[in-house]
């Protein structure tokens, strides 16, 4: 935690909570939604620069701790997370998308 990430012309050390409530604060967040969610997180982190040092979930939200590069701004880390993650449990967890009526998970 904490390291510094070392570019060929930069060393920064960026860490962000990310608090993203579901849609109408509905509570999903089971125990198989939470572990499908760190799952999706993992592949994330894998394709991007973003690395999740905690991810924490309560009923209707979850906290996201994470370390990123200078050239992902705020509002683009919190677009990707949540594109992918709701694209993602939506397709492999089909039974939340009929919890959430309004078709939307963030």
């Amino acid at each position: 935690m904490n390291e510094l990430i070392r570019k060929q012309h930069n060393v920064s050390i960026l860490l962000y909570h990310i608090v993203c409530p579901t849609k109408y604060r509905k509570a999903i967040f089971t125990k198989d939604v939470d572990e499908k969610l760190k799952e999706i997180c993992e592949d994330i982190a894998l394709r991007y620069e973003i690395e999740f040092l905690e991810i924490g979930s309560d009923e209707d939200h979850v906290h996201f701790f994470v370390q990123s590069v200078p050239m992902y701004s705020p509002k683009k880390i919190v677009q990707i997370i949540k594109s992918i993650t709701a694209r993602e449990i939506f397709k492999q967890m089909p039974e939340v998308k009929k919890q959430l009526w309004g078709g939307q998970f963030w």
